[in-house]
């Protein structure tokens, strides 16, 4: 899984690292999750790393948590889901909108490897002060580079470059910045 490598994802291991992180989001995402402390408290245990000032508003949904690193000053809103099968890097002062999906699993296109359940993943990275709108969808094996925005409901396949403005499905760019 962590080297891009095809792999069976019921194996055990893989589902007690799920069940730990389903254990934590529970808590996270709890209406009586406790106060602003205590809810970082928990999403530093769920992710690999957060960043100083830090803010995810719940809920929040994530494979492992563990492979997801987010900087400083980050504000991520209402119902991300981080699909971290693969790492999920998201830099310093990034603005994320509600529902914004980052998935980095993959699936076989062959009928019978999908059916046998083999699946594989591509690291996510979105760059410093990026704007993602609400809405969006990056895939597997995006970079964002820094500066960019992306407008809300596009869907991201590729890679984009730094300091432009993206709409779309499939997200191109506009213009730059």
């Amino acid at each position: 899984m962590l080297a891009g490598e095809p792999y069976i994802a019921d194996d055990p291991e893989l589902a007690a690292d799920m069940l730990r992180a389903a254990r934590l989001m529970e808590r996270f995402n709890a209406p009586d999750g406790g106060d602003a402390e205590e809810r970082q408290k928990v999403l530093r245990e769920l992710l690999g790393e957060v960043g100083e000032g830090v803010v995810v508003r719940p809920p929040l949904y994530v494979d492992y948590g563990y492979q997801i690193s987010i900087g400083p000053r980050t504000f991520v809103n209402f119902g991300a889901v981080m699909l971290d099968v693969a790492r999920i890097r998201i830099g310093a002062d990034v603005q994320i909108g509600p529902n914004v999906q980052l998935l980095t699993p993959t699936h076989p296109l062959d009928p019978e490897q999908r059916r046998a359940k083999w699946e594989s993943a591509e690291p996510i990275t979105v760059g410093d002060n990026v704007w993602l709108g609400g809405g969006v969808i990056v895939c597997p094996g995006v970079t964002i580079g820094d500066d960019t925005v992306v407008g809300a409901g596009s869907v991201v396949t590729r890679d984009l470059p730094p300091g432009v403005v993206a709409v779309g499905n499939p997200a191109r760019v506009v213009r730059e910045l």
